[in-house]
């Protein structure tokens, strides 16, 4: 038998055809159909991923923070991240816990109106804000997606508005479990039990609650046996009926 020559091996690792590297990542994209990049082909898909990064941020640490030039827009590929605004007393909101599918980075002006911040691991699709809205001009089907999530975001802030302003606390919580409930369904991940990887305080002030009332809710809502807590940060929905009589306030 002739010696095993490695040259050939090499040889042959380098005729074989590449993947495109720089649409790959998108093609295998477990959550594309979810993002602004739902409506592109193959081809516009590739051109597209020309000016994409991708990002990984660890719990705590910031996309980007509020009043900082607003030079990128992202994509949530996976994990969860927290907007947020600071008050001139030092007072935080909470504005939105972002899952994967989910847009930020939209900026009327040259600066970013609000914080962003990892609440776990989180993976993100990172573009130059520049670039991505001269991407638009020609991927009118991406416009018309930008549109919809526009959309969405204003009914968001219409329902938390209302969360705010008008529910107790007890409907706040329940209110909070059913919609991220509903999140995640809709976006293929695991509804129940959900997992819950933001802290009370994160919770509280989301929900314009203190974090002693969200503890004090999440353990009235257990002792009635309407939800578990679980290990992993994990929440299962025991009665489902009886949240949703109490998000609405019957």
């Amino acid at each position: 038998m002739p010696p095993f020559d490695v040259r050939f091996v090499r040889n042959l690792e380098q005729a074989r055809p590449r993947p495109d590297r720089s649409s790959a990542p998108c093609v295998a994209c477990a959550v594309r159909h979810l993002t602004v990049c739902a409506p592109l082909n193959p081809a516009e898909l590739a051109e597209f991923s020309t000016i994409m990064k991708r990002r990984h941020f660890e719990p705590a640490n910031a996309v980007f923070d509020e009043g900082d030039l607003a030079k990128h827009v992202f994509n949530v590929t996976s994990g969860v991240v927290k907007i947020y605004k600071l008050l001139p007393d030092g007072r935080r909101q909470v504005t939105g816990f972002l899952i994967a599918g989910d847009f930020l980075g939209l900026a009327n002006e040259e600066r970013y109106a609000y914080s962003a911040e990892a609440v776990t691991d989180a993976r993100l699709c990172c573009f130059p804000r520049q670039k991505f809205e001269a991407m638009l001009d020609n991927f009118p089907a991406v416009e018309r997606q930008m549109l919809m999530v526009a959309s969405h975001e204003l009914a968001a802030a219409q329902e938390q508005m209302l969360l705010l302003g008008r529910k107790t606390a007890k409907e706040k919580i329940a209110s909070f479990l059913l919609r991220l409930s509903s999140r995640y369904r809709k976006r293929g991940l695991q509804d129940n039990p959900i997992h819950l990887p933001m802290s009370r305080n994160d919770i509280g002030d989301f929900l314009g609650l203190t974090t002693e009332t969200v503890s004090r809710t999440f353990t009235q809502l257990k002792s009635s046996q309407m939800i578990r807590l679980l290990p992993g940060g994990l929440v299962e929905l025991c009665d489902i009926d009886q949240l949703e009589d109490i998000a609405e306030g019957m």
